[in-house]
């Protein structure tokens, strides 16, 4: 597969990703009647179900990362020999334009305006800890289904991330890209901009830690699986 067309398939599954997250917690709102809870499990449901069908579309094509965080982890001890390293740079840029399209995409879609600055608040100690713990436990799935169950990644990231959004205080961002997006949206979804700078600390040093953590818990994982992970770009999600 070409990097163009993996370059591509980033934007549009990280487009889409957004949309969804983006839309679903506009109509949530608007339905909800101002029941915050009904308007979140909308948005998780949502969320969930986008990602099983665009990991799944996306996946053989780019790994279906989605996700800065995931790029960089799966990118992590490896060889440069199949060029990885160039390969992560123009996948970030691609997680970010198509994270930032998919918000002007729902708010096209429901007559906001383009883009908006946020104004949800999203700050102190126990949010950025959500996110270190959000994103570690992400990163974790991704680890331990590529390593012995990597048909499951699509269902397992799905099934994390909506429950994610249910017992972390800050509603699992766990994706850089993500935070970034949803600072240019004034609705449900949304991140004050000035929070977003230690919403991706917390993601980088929980993708980070985890990462680290499963080099030595798998550390004796079968050939074959070792092997397997060897074609990085099929194993991303989120």
């Amino acid at each position: 597969m070409t990097l163009s067309r993996k370059l591509v398939a980033e934007a549009l599954g990280t487009a889409f990703l957004l949309a969804a997250i983006v839309g679903s917690g506009i109509m949530g709102e608007r339905l909800a009647g101002g029941n915050v809870a009904i308007a979140l499990l909308a948005n998780s449901i949502a969320t969930g179900a986008a990602l099983v069908a665009l990991i799944l579309v996306f996946g053989p094509i780019s790994g279906a990362h989605f996700n800065p965080a995931v790029t960089l982890a799966m990118a992590w001890g490896k060889s440069n020999r199949n060029g990885v390293w160039c390969e992560v740079s123009g996948y970030l840029l691609a997680q970010i334009a198509g994270a930032i399209a998919g918000v002007a995409c729902a708010h096209g879609m429901f007559s906001e305006p383009l883009f908006a600055a946020s104004r949800h608040v999203r700050a102190g100690g126990a949010q950025m800890f959500s996110e270190f713990v959000a994103t570690f436990g992400l990163i974790a799935v991704i680890e331990g289904c590529s390593r012995f169950r990597s048909s499951m990644i699509p269902f397992a990231v799905a099934a994390y991330i909506t429950a994610a959004y249910w017992f972390t205080a800050s509603t699992s961002f766990a994706n850089p890209a993500v935070a970034l997006a949803r600072s240019l949206t004034d609705t449900f979804a949304g991140i004050r901009p000035a929070d977003v700078p230690g919403f991706v600390v917390a993601q980088l040093a929980g993708a980070l830690a985890a990462t680290a953590m499963f080099r030595w818990l798998a550390a004796e994982a079968p050939a074959d699986e070792a092997e397997e992970r060897e074609a990085w770009t099929t194993k991303g999600a989120s």
